[in-house]
This record gives structure tokens, sequence and C-alpha cells, in this order.
């Protein structure tokens, strides 16, 4: 997930945050003994890649999140780290997994403070790649991790750090990262659009508080969709349906505090891709195409003099689809319109949904609620047709059936002329039509959003930078975190009066003690002179009479 931000930067609130997060792109100050950090490594399918974060102390505040923020170097740069290939290669070789991953993990210690690694907490989280493998096989990858690391690195990990997490939890992380970065989940200012909100708490009135940010993010083989559902949901589908499309989840470090409780949908579509939905409607072409030439002579498709007709190529692009033995020729007619009509049927709509089986949408109040396009979402309206940013369906509309009109040899020219973003090519080219159409049905066929939604930015970058969301995974692993700083600042207060307290009592103690010694040793004395008293009398009456005695024995 990427952003770019197009808020105004003259309001007071957004400027601070802007500061702030100019602050956090300075190098990371690693001699204050006073920050945290934390190490997040993110196994996907193609790679694996070592993220290092830090935080100050918390702010005592416990309605506030820790501030979070990604690690960067002497030169200014985050502190990542990325190798090859991904740790699901290693399926059948499970016991050479902490050598794979030795590497980042190195990598992360030498950036982190040594005296700091004790109390570092280290997560290892698997995606994509791991999800398809067995049960047991992952199983033998993460005990290899729990067992090894520890034996090298001086992290805190345990068995719990290490996990496959779920697409629907990979989403939620993305949904958290997005809009922290924004500053979604700080108190709202007088400006700040809020929403009111009902917890699963009972007798709990709902809660006012910041409106938060949709994400839908396209890429290449899958969609996704993930926001905040405000308002309680009855199902009428079973349970197990529930928990597949919603989470719900406490941000905040006191579970008895519902400021910071969430309710999400989050949803995946595999094969909704751009890319994958182009294959879908390619594999079709062919077979429709074969199927019809068994019956008509005419042979559309099957030589370069009588290609087939494709709305969803650019005016006069001549292409071919190879499938086993066949070959299909085509050529672009560039209607937009009519490959909106060609792209629809591969919504699956279902019920009024996406997908064929059926999955559920929460509802969305596209009157009080915001969203943000990533990846394909922004490279249809930036790369080629340069309208990147607040999305207005009639103008992109407009601009997605003048280039699909555009002949071919036009929008070359245009391309070595370098009249278009830096990092389109002639694959975006040539696929920009059949994607701009995909694109729009996605949002208003499929996930129904009004043509005249005014709340949808698409971006790449949030404050000129990637926001990841092993950014969102780390801010939940350590949502509790702030309880141990509340905890030693509540006992630095208490502790002085404690020990004054203490110090007194044990002073009068210590006095008394003396007292009772003093009068012990006077009591002694007294005793002993009453004693020798005695004796002195005893003495002088024997004395007085063995006088008397003599006395009578003179003669």
């Amino acid at each position: 997930f990427k952003v770019v931000l197009f808020s105004n930067l003259s309001e007071h609130g957004s400027l601070l945050r802007y500061l702030s997060i100019a602050e956090s792109m300075e190098a990371t100050d690693v001699l204050n003994p006073a920050l945290n950090y934390g190490i997040v490594v993110d196994c996907g399918s193609s790679g694996s890649r070592v993220f290092v974060y830090y935080w100050p102390p918390h702010n005592g505040n416990p309605h506030t999140l820790l501030d979070i923020r990604q690690m960067r170097d002497h030169d200014h740069k985050p502190v990542v780290k990325k190798i090859k290939p991904g740790i699901s290669t290693l399926a059948k070789t499970p016991m050479r997994v902490s050598d794979y991953l030795h590497p980042l993990l190195s990598f992360a210690a030498a950036h982190v403070p040594k005296n700091k690694h004790k109390e570092t907490p280290l997560y290892i989280l698997c995606t994509a790649g791991m999800r398809l493998l067995p049960e047991s096989q992952q199983a033998a990858i993460l005990d290899d991790l729990v067992t090894d690391v520890p034996l090298e690195f001086d992290f805190l990990f345990s068995s719990s750090h290490a996990e496959v997490i779920s697409g629907k939890q990979e989403g939620v992380y993305a949904w958290i990262g997005i809009n922290f970065v924004l500053g979604r989940f700080d108190h709202a200012d007088e400006e700040d659009a809020t929403v009111e909100v009902t917890t699963g708490s009972q007798n709990q009135q709902p809660i006012s508080r910041r409106r938060t940010v949709g994400i839908m993010d396209m890429g290449g083989a899958s969609l996704q969709i993930a926001y905040e559902v405000p308002s309680a949901i009855t199902f009428n589908s079973p349970e197990e349906v529930r928990k597949s499309v919603l989470a719900e989840f406490n941000l905040g470090c006191d579970v008895e505090h519902t400021q910071h409780v969430y309710r999400v949908y989050v949803t995946t579509f595999l094969g909704f891709g751009g890319n994958m939905a182009w294959q879908r409607y390619e594999d079709q072409l062919v077979n429709k195409t074969l199927t019809k030439n068994r019956f008509l002579t005419t042979q559309t498709g099957l030589s370069e003099n009588k290609p087939y007709l494709d709305p969803c190529l650019p005016l006069g692009l001549s292409d071919t689809v190879v499938r086993g033995n066949h070959t299909l020729y085509l050529r672009g007619q560039g209607d937009w319109t009519r490959c909106q009509e060609a792209v629809q049927p591969f919504l699956g709509l279902h019920n009024g949904t996406m997908s064929p089986g059926g999955v559920y949408q929460a509802p969305i109040n596209f009157s009080n609620s915001e969203f943000y396009g990533f990846s394909e979402f922004y490279y249809c309206m930036e790369d080629v047709l340069r309208i990147g940013g607040q999305y207005d369906s009639e103008k992109y509309s407009r601009a997605a059936k003048d280039y699909c009109a555009t002949k071919w040899s036009t929008l070359k020219q245009r391309l070595d002329n370098q009249l278009f973003a830096q990092q389109a090519d002639v694959n975006r080219l040539k696929y920009q039509c059949f994607k701009s159409a995909w694109m729009y049905e996605v949002l208003h066929s499929g996930f129904r959003f009004p043509t005249n939604y005014p709340s949808l930015k698409t971006a790449q970058l949030v404050y000129d930078k990637e926001v990841q969301w092993t950014l969102g995974a780390i801010l939940f692993k350590t949502r509790f975190l702030p309880l141990r700083d509340l905890q030693q600042e509540t006992l630095r207060q208490s502790h002085p009066s404690w020990l004054r307290s203490s110090f007194v009592y044990n002073h009068h103690l210590f006095s008394l003690c003396i007292l009772v010694v003093v009068l012990a040793i006077l009591l002694y004395v007294l005793r002993l002179r009453r004693i020798h008293q005695r004796e002195q009398r005893q003495a002088e009456a024997l004395d007085l009479l063995w006088g008397e005695e003599g006395e009578a024995l003179l003669p």
C-alpha cells in the first residue's frame, strides 16, 4: 500500500502533522537512551524484507498511541533490507530457514543499539507464499525460526512472534498503517470530519471521533478493500461469514477504554487484479472466437487479414494472443464504452456483490466517508492520463475515452517524446484502455460507488515515503506497551511520597529503640546501685557484730 497526501497543509493541525513527519525523516538518534526499538520481517512470496522501527516513551495519556516511526540511518535512508527468493522456497529444507534470514537479522542488529537488544521485540510475519504451503511445512519453518533465532540474536522473540498471517490480517495492518500516518487515530480538531461510532460494549453510548479513511488496492493478481464500519451490522449470513470479512480490535492500551476500538471490513478478491483480469479477458476472447469459427466460415481472428476487432485495445494496435496451439489476431478499436460492457461480466456480480460466491459487502456511508486508491487505481489515472490525485468520474471517463480513441502510432510518438509519466512504458500504453475500463467498473459496478462520489483520492506516497503494512503490524503488536510506561510513571510519581513517609516512620522507630535501650541501661544501673548499697549495709552490720563479739572476748 502506497499513498500520496493531498490535504491542505495550511491548516494548523495538518501543518503540525507535517512537521512531525518531517522530523521523522531525520537520522534516528541511537545515542538517545529513552528510545525503544522494534523489528518486523515481512516474508513475502518473492522475497523477505526487514523493517526497523523506533519510538520515544509514551506520553502518559492512555488515550494516545505510541509514536512509532521508521528508523533512518546516518544518510537519512530508511533502515530496510531485502533478500530473494521467498521463504516458501525452503519448504523442503526448513532447517536452513534461520540461515536464510540471518543477513536480515544481522542487518537489524547492527542498527539497533546493543544495550537495547534484549528489550527489542522481533516479529517474523509470513504472507502470500507461505499461505500456499501445507500446514505441516509452515509449522516446520516456524519451528526452525523459534528454535534457532534466539541462539544467535538476543531480541525479544518467542513462538507467538513468528506466524503466517492471513490476507485479512495483512489488509487490517495496511489499513492501520495508512490511517496512523494520516493522523486519523489522533484526537479530532474542530475542522476535522468526524463519525459517530457504536462499539460492541453493552450500554455504551456512541462516541464521536475523527473519520478514518478506507483503502482500495488493485495489484496485478488481486484486489483488496478495507474500511471502517462505524455502526453495528446485523448479519443474515452465518457467523463464519462475519468473521471472514469483519475485524474488530482495540488499538488502545487499556481494554476498558473504547476510544480506539475499530470495526473494519476487509476482503481480498483473487483474480481481480489488473493483469489477471486482462488474462481472463484474453482467455474468453480465444474460447469465444474458436467456438464461433466452428459454425461460421469467416474465420475471424485466425489470420492477420481478418483480425478480431477488440474494443479494449487502442485504435489501430495489432496484437496476438497465444493459447496452446491457437493464435488469435487482434486489432484495436479503441471503444471505451464497449470495453466497459465487455469487462462487466468478469466482475462476477451475484446478488449485488462482487463475487460469484456472494461475498458480503458491509454498507458504506458515501455521504460521510473518504477513500484512497492505490497501485492500479493510481497508475490508471496518472501514468498516461496524468490526472492522478482527486478522482472525478466524469473527468476520468472523458480522458479514458479520448485515450482509447487515439491512434496507436500517435500514442507511441507521445511516449517517445516523453509526454507521459516517467514510469509509463509500451505495456502501459497497450493495456491502459482495458485497465481504465476495468478500474471504473470495479469501482462503480462492483463496489457500487456513486459516479458523483467526491472523496476518493488515488495516490502512491504519503509525505514522499512508502507506508508498508508492517507499520500497522507493529502498532497492533505493541499496543499494550504503553501500560508499562504508564505503570513506571505512576511508580515514579508515588515513590517520593512513599520514600518520605517511610523515612519518617523509620526515624521514629529508631528513636524509640534508642530510648528503650537507654531506659533499660538506666534501670540496670539503678538496680546495680541498690544491690551495691544493700551489700554495703550488710557489710557494715557484720563489722559491727564482729566488733561487739571481739570486745566480749577481751579479759
